[in-house]
Protein backbone atom coordinates (compact mmCIF):
# COMPACT_ATOMS: atom_id res chain seq x y z
CA UNK A 1 0.00 0.00 0.00
CA UNK A 2 1.41 3.38 -1.01
CA UNK A 3 1.01 6.14 1.57
CA UNK A 4 -0.91 9.28 0.69
CA UNK A 5 1.26 12.19 -0.47
CA UNK A 6 0.65 15.88 -0.04
CA UNK A 7 -0.18 17.71 -3.29
CA UNK A 8 3.32 19.24 -3.44
CA UNK A 9 4.91 15.75 -3.15
CA UNK A 10 7.13 16.77 -0.26
CA UNK A 11 5.43 14.72 2.45
CA UNK A 12 3.65 11.42 2.95
CA UNK A 13 0.74 11.24 5.36
CA UNK A 14 0.59 8.25 7.71
CA UNK A 15 -2.12 8.07 10.36
CA UNK A 16 -2.76 11.79 9.92
CA UNK A 17 0.92 12.74 10.42
CA UNK A 18 3.11 14.29 7.77
CA UNK A 19 6.57 12.83 7.19
CA UNK A 20 9.10 14.34 4.80
CA UNK A 21 9.68 12.20 1.71
CA UNK A 22 13.09 11.35 0.39
CA UNK A 23 14.66 13.46 -2.35
CA UNK A 24 13.31 12.41 -5.77
CA UNK A 25 16.59 13.51 -7.42
CA UNK A 26 18.59 10.74 -5.72
CA UNK A 27 19.69 8.14 -8.30
CA UNK A 28 18.09 4.73 -7.73
CA UNK A 29 21.40 3.00 -6.95
CA UNK A 30 22.31 5.66 -4.38
CA UNK A 31 18.83 5.48 -2.82
CA UNK A 32 19.18 1.70 -2.52
CA UNK A 33 22.54 2.03 -0.76
CA UNK A 34 21.21 4.66 1.66
CA UNK A 35 18.13 2.56 2.41
CA UNK A 36 20.36 -0.45 3.05
CA UNK A 37 22.45 1.59 5.51
CA UNK A 38 19.25 2.85 7.15
CA UNK A 39 17.91 -0.67 7.63
CA UNK A 40 21.20 -1.94 9.07
CA UNK A 41 21.40 1.07 11.41
CA UNK A 42 17.81 0.63 12.63
CA UNK A 43 18.55 -3.01 13.35
CA UNK A 44 21.67 -1.97 15.27
CA UNK A 45 19.58 0.43 17.38
CA UNK A 46 17.21 -2.41 18.30
CA UNK A 47 20.02 -4.84 19.06
CA UNK A 48 22.50 -2.52 20.76
CA UNK A 49 24.31 -4.09 23.67
CA UNK A 50 24.83 -0.81 25.52
CA UNK A 51 24.20 2.93 25.40
CA UNK A 52 27.37 3.67 23.43
CA UNK A 53 26.42 1.19 20.71
CA UNK A 54 22.87 2.57 20.64
CA UNK A 55 24.16 6.14 20.32
CA UNK A 56 26.47 5.16 17.45
CA UNK A 57 23.64 3.32 15.68
CA UNK A 58 21.31 6.30 16.06
CA UNK A 59 23.98 8.52 14.51
CA UNK A 60 24.05 6.16 11.52
CA UNK A 61 20.24 6.37 11.25
CA UNK A 62 20.54 10.16 11.30
CA UNK A 63 23.23 10.12 8.59
CA UNK A 64 21.17 7.85 6.33
CA UNK A 65 17.97 9.85 6.77
CA UNK A 66 19.84 13.11 6.17
CA UNK A 67 21.37 11.63 3.02
CA UNK A 68 17.92 10.64 1.81
CA UNK A 69 16.72 14.20 2.41
CA UNK A 70 14.29 13.25 5.16
CA UNK A 71 16.17 15.33 7.74
CA UNK A 72 18.27 18.47 7.69
CA UNK A 73 17.74 21.24 5.17
CA UNK A 74 14.66 20.40 3.09
CA UNK A 75 15.73 19.07 -0.30
CA UNK A 76 13.39 21.45 -2.12
CA UNK A 77 15.35 24.38 -0.65
CA UNK A 78 18.68 23.09 -2.01
CA UNK A 79 20.14 23.48 -5.49
CA UNK A 80 21.23 20.38 -7.41
CA UNK A 81 24.86 20.63 -6.26
CA UNK A 82 23.88 20.87 -2.59
CA UNK A 83 21.52 17.93 -2.93
CA UNK A 84 24.24 15.78 -4.50
CA UNK A 85 26.72 16.84 -1.82
CA UNK A 86 24.20 15.87 0.88
CA UNK A 87 23.83 12.28 -0.28
CA UNK A 88 27.53 11.88 -1.14
CA UNK A 89 28.52 13.15 2.31
CA UNK A 90 26.10 10.69 3.93
CA UNK A 91 27.49 7.77 1.95
CA UNK A 92 31.06 8.70 2.91
CA UNK A 93 30.03 8.91 6.59
CA UNK A 94 28.31 5.54 6.34
CA UNK A 95 31.25 3.88 4.61
CA UNK A 96 29.88 3.75 1.09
Amino acid sequence: MTPERTPDGRYVVVDGRRWRTDDPAIPDDVRARLLHHLGVARSAVRNAADDDARTAARARVQAAKTGLGERGTPWWEQDDAARRERWETALRALGG
